[in-house]
């Protein structure tokens, strides 16, 4: 996945590849403009999505909080937000000891062993998106019956 800088809060620091990111208390002084996230420490993916599967893995801190996921082209940018398909984004992560999925309601799970790495793969006429700890074995949840809109889907990051 590439990163979309230009949607990067000012508190993340992009990669030069664009393919990393990380929380930086420092801050950068990047311009204002309606695509970047202002409160959230959020970034999008370059590439959306209309149709197919696509599958990518992302290789997450162990110990760290984060959340990652798809997103539609069109959550807003300004201000905070909750994190739930309703508002068009589809996402899990890592809270304390336990991963959540930001579904409603919430469900948590416990940490059973953190491999460093989470596959998320996404299948738009299927209306799924579902999250992979390890290769080989089942998802660890899965978003079914989602419902896209014909909008373009983004890969979605929180840090």
């Amino acid at each position: 996945v590439t990163l979309d800088p230009d949607t990067a809060n000012a508190q993340l620091l992009v990669s030069r590849d664009r393919r990393g990111v990380r929380w930086t208390d420092a801050g950068q002084d990047l311009p204002i403009t309606p695509q970047r996230f202002d409160a959230s420490c959020c970034v999008l993916g370059c590439r959306g999505f209309t149709a197919g599967r696509h599958c990518w893995e992302v290789e997450v801190a162990r110990g760290r909080t984060w959340a990652l996921g798809v997103a539609r082209s069109s959550i807003p940018r300004k201000g905070w937000f909750e994190f739930r398909p309703e508002k068009g984004i589809w996402a899990m992560g890592r809270c304390g000891n336990r991963y959540r999925a930001f579904a409603f309601p919430i469900v948590t799970f416990p940490i059973t062993g953190e491999t460093g790495r989470v596959r998320v793969a996404l299948d738009y006429e299927g209306g799924q998106v579902a999250f992979y700890l390890a290769e080989g074995e089942p998802p660890i949840f899965t978003f079914r019956k989602a419902s896209f809109g014909g909008e373009s889907i983004l890969p979605f990051f929180w840090v």
